[in-house]
């Protein structure tokens, strides 16, 4: 007998129990292992001073984004390793092994010995550690997100999906609170020195829960009515990627819906989470409590935007979540930074900075494999003017000529000795806010929201965070519904993994390398203002809707070459 899947007619029917379990369990499971791979992110600054002391501090950083790069450039190879096998073997023992690899791997960070202890060993083992993240969250989201869709009624798709969706920025939110309990709990000293570990080390308890819980899960319906027909796949990546048919969706899928997606996923998180702490100085406690409220505050946008996916479609949603937000980023980001630190805010508006060097002397400072030394003088003063956010423009110099830096009456040259610490001096004597800068907002704890400072703050940063679940709640079952069951894992997930993980997670490199290079500290928003209008444009005329398509009753059987072939009687 044919193994039960959804019908159409379950779309009008409660959620049973055994799907909200397969919801809970899939989702939960997703939360911890996002959570595993945002603590790097959060703690990035630390732990380059923990494993990476060996070198100079400008250096250490380069290295320590680095490793946190490796783990979102190695994510489409985790797609395609554990796609094929999710299409081979199934979705449910897939991302059972995905989640051990990465909970093992994060553990180890927790216990892993500082470079001041083993030397060059510690940043060799937390690369290898991070690549292996990266590789098992490249499998995970695939077999999470189409394991709940094949448990799905047709009509409720999204909806049923969205709950995956929710995982990311759950598990974000998961860390940063974590972080906050130690860093209140311990005080800073005591966290610097020692408390960072406690995060990771507690990844073995979320990991504990998240294989018992996975463990009590089924095979998802469409894989075992595909297993009993013999209709799977025996080369899911040369009939996925190897015949155009099926390649030609997934690139659509890649630059029609993902590439828009993961800009503004990115931006609306992880770039509003660095522009705030590393552009408008606001200290990481307040950064962090921030960012929560918002994803606090927005995150049910997830479902919501699911849920109406299912009423009028996926790429209206999509779209115009990329299109909105490629339209308003300037203006919110410009109210962001007036609300968080009018001092400096005041200052990008009213105080002339000029670098003037030979064109010949300056390079783009995108530093993505962490090799370049940036010894130049015109990318020393541009570097330097960059970290201190401040606004400059660049005029060129006689060929050979010395960058130097002119504020106001005072003029630096770049190659000085000193030259570090004469630029703080002086931008701060032509009226850039210091360090202590009292206008900046600050919160002293979790509910001191109720001034206009922090609450203006968490309103803009709740907009992109809406923005985020417009594009981002409908993306699993709109992948989920281009591709048929037999290579579905496969097919979805490389594109995910591919925008994600690149276009996504270079994001903030890539921005502050447009910083440093034009002297805007807005600038960096214009890729994914770009990639995002890109998205609209190519999503709008070449993707597809797929809202009202069945996944299993249009699963045409196919033999195991790929080719389609006569259904069988079904009883």
């Amino acid at each position: 007998m044919a193994t039960a899947i959804p019908t159409s007619g379950a779309a009008t029917r409660p959620m049973t129990r055994e799907e909200r379990k397969v919801i809970l369990a899939s989702s939960l499971g997703t939360v911890f292992e996002w959570y595993d791979f945002y603590l790097y992110g959060s703690l990035a600054a630390i732990i380059g001073a923990k494993f990476f002391s060996q070198f100079p501090e400008g250096t250490r950083n380069i290295f320590a984004l680095l490793a946190f790069a490796a783990g979102f450039l190695v994510r489409p190879f985790g797609a395609l390793v554990f796609g094929r096998l999710g299409d081979l073997v199934g979705r449910k023992y897939t991302f059972l092994v995905t989640i051990l690899i990465m909970g093992a791997s994060t553990f180890i960070v927790g216990i892993l010995p500082t470079s001041d202890q083993i030397g060059i060993s510690a940043a060799i083992i937390l690369i290898v550690l991070r690549c292996l993240q990266g590789l098992a969250l490249g499998g995970e989201y695939g077999g999470a997100a189409t394991y709940v869709a094949e448990h799905a009624p047709n009509g409720r798709r999204g909806f049923y999906t969205s709950f995956i969706q929710v995982t990311a920025t759950g598990g974000l939110f998961l860390s940063l609170l974590v972080i906050l309990f130690a860093r209140s709990a311990l005080g800073e000293t005591a966290f610097l020195d020692w408390g960072w570990r406690i995060p990771f080390l507690v990844s073995i308890l979320l990991l504990g829960i998240s294989v018992w819980i996975r463990m009590q899960l089924q095979e998802s319906p469409a894989f075992k009515k595909m297993k009993e027909e013999g209709t799977g796949s025996k080369a899911p990546l040369t009939e996925a990627f190897g015949q155009w048919k099926n390649a030609k969706v997934a690139i659509l899928a890649l630059f029609g819906l993902v590439a828009g997606q993961a800009v503004v996923w990115y931006t609306g998180q992880f770039y509003a989470l660095f522009f705030i702490n590393s552009i408008l100085k606001v200290d990481g406690y307040t950064s962090n409590l921030l960012i929560a409220w918002a994803l606090l505050l927005g995150s049910g946008g997830f479902v919501l935007f699911g849920w109406l996916s299912d009423k009028i479609g996926r790429k209206p949603i999509i779209l115009g979540g990329c299109l909105l937000a490629a339209l308003t980023y300037f203006p919110l980001f410009k109210l962001l930074s007036a609300e968080a630190n009018p001092a400096l805010y005041a200052a990008h508006r009213d105080i002339t900075v000029v670098v003037q060097a030979d064109p010949a002397d300056c390079s783009f400072q995108f530093n993505p494999v962490g090799t370049a030394r940036f010894t130049n003088s015109c990318d020393i003063a541009k570097s330097g003017l960059a970290r201190l956010s401040v606004n400059y423009s660049v005029e060129n110099a006689a060929p050979g000529s010395v960058a130097t830096v002119r504020i106001g009456q005072t003029s630096l040259a770049a190659n000085a000795p000193d030259f570090t610490q004469a630029l703080g001096a002086a931008v701060t004597a032509a009226g850039y806010p210091a360090a202590s800068n009292p206008s900046v907002v600050k919160m002293t704890n979790p509910f001191d929201i109720f001034r206009e400072q922090p609450a203006v703050s968490i309103l803009v940063l709740t907009i992109l965070v809406i923005y985020v679940t417009m594009v981002y709640g409908p993306i699993a079952a709109a992948l989920v519904e281009l591709f048929p069951t037999r290579i579905r894992y496969t097919s979805m997930s490389l594109p995910y993994h591919i925008g994600n993980g690149w276009f996504g997670g270079l994001l903030p490199a890539t921005s502050f390398a447009m910083i440093a290079q034009t002297g805007d500290v807005y600038y960096g928003l214009w890729y994914p203002v770009v990639i995002a209008l890109a998205t609209v444009v190519i999503g709008a005329f070449f993707v597809p809707e797929t809202k009202n398509r069945d996944i299993f009753a249009e699963d045409t059987n196919y033999d195991t070459a790929g080719r389609p072939a006569a259904r069988p009687a079904r009883y």
